[in-house]
């Protein structure tokens, strides 16, 4: 993990880091979901880091019988977390307490490799992408999903909230498709054949409610408008392995990074002639995590 200047890092020894997201509530807070042996066997950490004027350092750590593939915070309380696992299940953390999950939810027969607690404020609804190829969605105070979504033909690796408009998720698939979907309706709304490869990532823009962008094991980045879907209005290379996770800024309308199995993180404004801003080369293992703070604007 850095920041611009060389903020810092941190070893988790014998760990991986499949997913890193900022707390919405603290600035400088983190929290890393980690698995050993790139997640093929052995267990999961939760970890959760803080930066300090020391450095980054390690605040809290949950540890899991299973991988842990992604993690996001909680919208209505701070110190709550919920991870999701090699094990098809959720687990839900709370900081304030020293031992294991709160809950866990396992439902997915495969894998759930993606999970995020929606941003718009009418409602507390969690998503989750398994690669038993359905979406589920959770309120947290339920002991069950309140519904699954099928329709992707293969792996789900991302699913992420519409920041704008709610009960709207969208979800990236290895069956090269991005797909929009609506809680109030069960079946898809849209479909896009988004790569001639599989997708393991998408975000929404957060300045413009019908535009995502997707990143795929072809190296690219390709920008969607909803309001017509037969051509990407963007299309970023420059990666030389697969994109592994892609963010849109939260404070510019027309920059976002990604993260890539070639060991870097690229910063791209896909309004210039010339989209690619910086090349970063910090890590020397697969990037896999990548987050931008809401509270600091040059905090990655």
């Amino acid at each position: 993990m850095a920041k611009d200047g060389g903020g810092g890092a941190l070893r988790l020894p014998g760990l991986h880091g499949y997913a890193v997201e900022f707390s919405p509530y603290c600035p400088g807070r983190v929290a890393c979901a980690a698995a050993q042996y790139y997640g093929m066997a052995g267990c999961g950490t939760l970890a959760v880091l803080e930066q300090n004027e020391a450095g980054i350092v390690l605040l809290r750590s949950f540890d899991w019988n299973d991988g842990l593939f992604d993690v996001t915070w909680s919208e209505n309380n701070e110190n709550m977390l919920i991870t999701c696992s090699g094990d098809g299940s959720l687990q839900i953390w709370d900081m304030a307490k020293t031992k294991g999950p709160l809950q866990v939810y396992k439902e997915h027969t495969l894998e759930a490799y993606s999970v995020d607690w929606s941003q718009t404020r009418g409602e507390q609804l969690v998503v989750s992408g398994s690669w038993d190829q359905t979406a589920k969605l959770w309120d947290p105070a339920v002991g069950k999903s309140l519904c699954t979504f099928k329709g992707h033909e293969a792996v789900i690796y991302s699913t992420i909230w519409s920041p704008h408009i709610p009960g709207c998720f969208a979800s990236a698939s290895g069956d090269q498709t991005l797909r929009i979907w609506d809680v109030k309706t069960p079946g898809v709304k849209l479909v896009i054949p988004a790569h001639q490869a599989e997708i393991l990532s998408c975000d929404w823009c957060k300045y413009d409610e019908n535009l995502l962008v997707t990143g795929a094991v072809d190296c690219s980045l390709k920008g969607w408008d909803l309001r017509n879907i037969r051509q990407p209005v963007f299309v970023l290379l420059g990666h030389t392995y697969a994109i592994r996770r892609v963010k849109f800024s939260p404070f510019h309308a027309t920059i976002l990074a990604s993260c890539s199995y070639d060991f870097t993180v690229r910063f791209w404004d896909f309004s210039k002639p010339n989209p690619l801003l910086e090349t970063v080369e910090h890590h020397t293992e697969f990037t896999c995590g990548l987050d931008l703070s809401l509270h600091n604007r040059g905090q990655v």
